[in-house]
């Protein structure tokens, strides 16, 4: 009986070995330049990358790393003098390589692996294609709009049939390509993350059916997250919506749009939702693209279906308490005060107390990267904006009583601090969660502008005020 046992028991052990070796596939390769060096297989998943495997190549340069199926995606395999390769891990095949280092093109050769063969393939040819077309596009436009060329028919239509040549061959060989295979799924999403620039300046035509392209993603689908061109398709969409040629509300109208297709597709897996939507926010923020990153943050805010993280939903509620329209909260001058301006007398007690059509509200910090630059910037532009009725308060956010008297001694401006730097009430009262932060109110503190630097709001004071575009 106990031998019996003992040899289930031992087949067992080999059936799960050998599920396991074969759960494994191999990439191989001989690098002589890199004989040596520690070699790393990394991943992707979402916005980060992730170590797979990593081994010494041999004094011949030869190396074997292994991943398995879940793992299957695109990948970059990565030496110690930081050479990158990109690859294809098709989860059912093998890949063998050779060459000198990892990022000579042209110098690294695909021994086995299909999928590989066909993207290195694709990759090559697809860029011949694209810059024959970007050619073909130039003269296109000249025969079309220049009036020495514009009544020879005959070269205009041969451009157009070539074009169309190009493009039937380039997508010829996507419909060609295995059904059940990673590059079929990879391949057209990165042609579309790389066309937006082309498309948005020589093939406007195609701006609707690229922009229903990215929308009908699936944001949430393992095959993206697996593809390394999460953070560049978001990017790409969005860029594509602003550069469309449309007005500024439109512009806003369509993004909208979007973040609603977005937001219902990602409400299955909170985690990713998280994450995609804490990136876009920050890329809308980026660009200034306040109307829509507003309109995620509403959304966000108010959606019952699903849960922010901590740190993000604090970002998103400035936007609900902050956003332009509302009234900002008054705040007594607490702590110390420079207010070189009111060196004779007279210095308001709180933010209500100031006499002023607007005021510029900056939060920001001697420790602050970016707010020295800001605030100096601020200082040389005081005078002016003093005489179309504009006074500023900075608040700071110091806890160092000598850095933040060092650091305001050269503002014209008021400047106050009560050393609780983000306990402040003033502080928590404004929904501050990054410095340097900007209000501009009116002299009922109705907000009016939310503006990301100095620069943008100074380009309000020159439209608004100086021009009077009112």
């Amino acid at each position: 009986m106990i031998d019996n046992m003992k040899k289930v028991y031992t087949i067992i052990v080999l059936v799960l070995a050998f599920g396991f070796a074969v759960a494994q596939n191999q990439v191989t390769g001989t690098f002589r330049a890199m004989a040596g060096q520690q070699v790393q297989l990394l991943g992707f998943t979402g916005f980060e990358t992730y170590l797979i495997d990593s081994v010494r190549a041999n004094g011949e340069g030869v190396f074997s790393l292994s991943y398995g199926k879940s793992d299957s995606g695109m990948a970059f395999l990565k030496s110690e003098d930081g050479k990158t390769l990109l690859v294809v891990l098709a989860g059912d095949e093998d890949l063998e390589l050779e060459g000198e280092t990892l990022d000579l093109p042209g110098k690294t050769a695909i021994v086995s692996g299909r999928q590989n063969l066909l993207f290195e393939q694709y990759a090559s040819e697809h860029a011949r294609r694209e810059q024959t077309l970007s050619a073909w596009d130039y003269l296109e436009k000249i025969y079309k709009r220049d009036s020495l060329f514009t009544a020879h028919e005959s070269p205009r239509l041969a451009i157009a049939n070539e074009k169309q040549r190009i493009n039937s061959q380039d997508s010829l060989f996507l419909a060609n390509l295995p059904a059940d295979s990673y590059i079929a799924y990879y391949l057209p999403l990165r042609k579309l993350v790389s066309s937006v620039s082309t498309v948005a300046q020589y093939r406007t035509e195609e701006i609707p059916a690229a922009i229903q392209a990215f929308r009908t993603l699936d944001y949430t689908g393992n095959r993206l997250w697996k593809s390394g061109l999460l953070q560049e398709t978001i990017e790409a969409h969005f860029w594509l919506l602003e550069n469309s040629g449309r007005s500024l509300d439109s512009v806003y109208i369509e993004m909208n749009k979007s973040i609603d297709i977005l937001l219902e597709n990602l409400l299955s897996d909170e985690q990713k939702l998280n994450e995609i939507t804490e990136h876009l926010f920050k890329l809308l923020e980026k660009r200034s693209l306040f109307e829509s990153s507003a309109y995620l943050a509403l959304k966000l805010l108010n959606e019952q279906a699903c849960t922010i993280h901590t740190d993000f939903a604090a970002q998103l509620e400035s936007y609900r308490a902050m956003k332009k329209g509302n009234t900002a909260p008054d705040f007594a001058f607490d702590g110390d005060v420079f207010a070189p301006g009111y060196a004779g007398g007279g210095l308001p007690q709180t933010l209500s107390g100031i006499e002023s059509r607007y005021t510029v509200v900056v939060f920001g910090a001697s420790w602050c990267p970016q707010c020295p630059h800001e605030l100096f910037q601020l200082a040389g532009l005081y005078n002016k904006w003093k005489e179309q009725g504009i006074e500023v308060v900075f608040v700071s956010l110091d806890v160092d009583k000598s850095k933040f008297e060092s650091f305001t001694e050269v503002f014209p401006f008021i400047s106050t601090c009560d050393y609780r730097k983000w306990e402040s009430p003033v502080v928590k009262d404004y929904h501050v969660f990054a410095t340097p932060t900007l209000y501009l109110l009116d002299n009922e503190r109705e907000i009016l502008l939310r503006p990301n630097s100095v620069s943008q709001l100074d380009a309000w004071v020159d439209w608004y005020l100086v021009e009077g575009n009112q």
